[in-house]
């Protein structure tokens, strides 16, 4: 049975380079400007929010494959990994066309102000691509993570972040013996444009891993096809979570719009504020998604008793450190923010939130780790019942009403993220010690021996 420390060290280390280059993302654009920054930041965000399609099948593909090879199911785990990669094809396609067709009508509905959107709307229409790149490197990375093969995983993604931050640093801010327009730097364009080559390198590299350590070897028909009797299980586990975090997403984007009627020295302090906010969250999530695979693999053994056990320790650990590492930003929070601006007006508001993000990053990783495991023991649909109506009338609804109406500002904004945060982690909570998940997982396990 696996255990979760060889898990979590490598996938700390590559989520970390992955946090790492989002924060070099944002400085370098921080570098073109305030404005280039809000707009940067804003797509990051849209291009997340329309990669909820792709999750549809990507999030319960981990979990399958963790359950089939817990259960002793080699065969089912690689039809699901090749029926996954076809998967990734169409909704990752999709999410990459609205980003590219849509870009300028998405970034209007969220109040983008127009000094950002010139920025912004030509930035997401060539991050459109990247989207589909994406996706084909999640199901690749996930299945491998999922067979126990973190390290590989950790040396590509390495690969892929080190490209693109040396990529990147050139194209956009030029230098570095460039001729031509590229001399001067591109801008924004030039951090797309490092993106897309750096995930293309990282598509062959991952490929050549599933090749080597897995034995599979995707044919033409694999990169298309879509074969809804295998993905079931998949689509099971998957939809509800690709649901609730679209929600979330939704949510999250209606505080973005409240932000964007605060001006352009709002929008980059939020997304200043936000790079230190996702470090913080870089262990709380290493420790979810390592139990998420555990769990998995536990269920498919039949070892409830010992899932309940580990997310137990696994809570109590990730609550510490979030406390602990979210104390010490806040602490250190005007050094950290004057890394992205100088402005007087940035720094003060950024400080004060960062006090902030200690409720709400504790919440968060209470939230993650409770969600990761009742996702793992199959009884993905509780967050999606919960997890709605909360971020709706707690997230999105707070923004409104303490960050707009009430006056509020950042703050309002900030408040109304800690708060989603606990409530949904407090429900998932009493969920887990009540014991609800357990049919959910009885019958995960039944499926496992019957399938053929």
């Amino acid at each position: 049975m696996p255990r979760l420390l060889p898990l979590a060290g490598p996938l700390f280390v590559e989520l970390a380079l992955a946090m790492a280059m989002g924060v070099v993302g944002t400085w370098l654009a921080a570098r073109l400007g305030d404005a280039p920054a809000a707009a940067f930041a804003l797509c990051v965000q849209l291009t997340a929010m329309l990669f909820v399609l792709f999750r549809v099948v990507g999030a319960g593909v981990g979990v399958v494959v963790a359950q089939a090879l817990g259960a002793g199911r080699r065969d089912a785990a690689d039809r699901t990994a090749l029926a996954a990669l076809g998967a990734a094809s169409w909704t990752g396609g999709a999410c990459a066309a609205l980003a590219g067709l849509g870009a300028g009508p998405l970034l209007r509905a969220l109040n983008t102000p127009p000094e950002v959107l010139a920025l912004a709307q030509p930035l997401l229409q060539w991050l459109a691509p990247a989207v589909l790149l994406d996706a084909w490197n999640n199901v690749l990375s996930s299945v491998l993570r999922a067979q126990l093969q973190a390290r590989p995983t950790l040396v590509v993604n390495a690969v892929i972040q080190l490209v693109h931050g040396l990529l990147a640093w050139p194209l956009m801010l030029g230098g570095f013996g460039l001729a031509g327009a590229a001399a001067d730097g591109l801008g924004l364009a030039g951090y797309a444009l490092a993106l897309l080559a750096a995930r293309g390198l990282g598509l062959a590299l991952l490929l050549q891993a599933w090749r080597q350590r897995l034995g599979l070897r995707p044919r033409p028909a694999d990169w298309w096809r879509w074969r809804g009797a295998t993905l079931a299980p998949a689509l099971h586990i998957g939809w509800p979570g690709a649901v609730e975090h679209g929600v979330w997403r939704a949510g999250f984007l209606v505080s973005l719009s409240v932000v964007g009627t605060l001006g352009a020295t709002a929008l980059a302090t939020h997304a200043y504020v936000l790079q230190v906010s996702q470090g913080l969250l870089l262990c709380g999530l290493v420790i979810g998604l390592s139990a998420e695979i555990v769990v998995g693999h536990l269920i498919g053994a039949g070892r409830l008793r010992a899932a309940h056990r580990l997310v137990r320790r696994v809570l109590a650990a990730g609550l510490g450190l979030a406390l602990g590492l979210s104390v010490a930003a806040a602490l250190a929070g005007r050094w950290l923010l004057g890394a992205f601006s100088a402005d007087p007006a940035i720094l003060a508001q950024g400080a004060v939130l960062l006090w902030l993000t200690v409720a709400l990053e504790t919440g968060r990783v209470f939230n993650l780790v409770l969600l990761n495991a009742l996702r793992a023991a199959g009884d993905a649909r509780y967050p999606m019942w919960v997890g709605m109506p909360v971020v709706a009338g707690v997230m999105a609804g707070g923004s409104l009403a303490l960050g707009g109406a009430a006056g509020w500002g950042l703050v309002g904004v900030w408040l109304a993220y800690a708060a989603d945060e606990w409530v949904r982690g407090l429900l998932s909570w009493w969920r887990w010690t009540r014991l609800g998940w357990v049919p959910a997982a009885r019958a995960q396990r039944r499926r496992l021996r019957h399938r053929g």
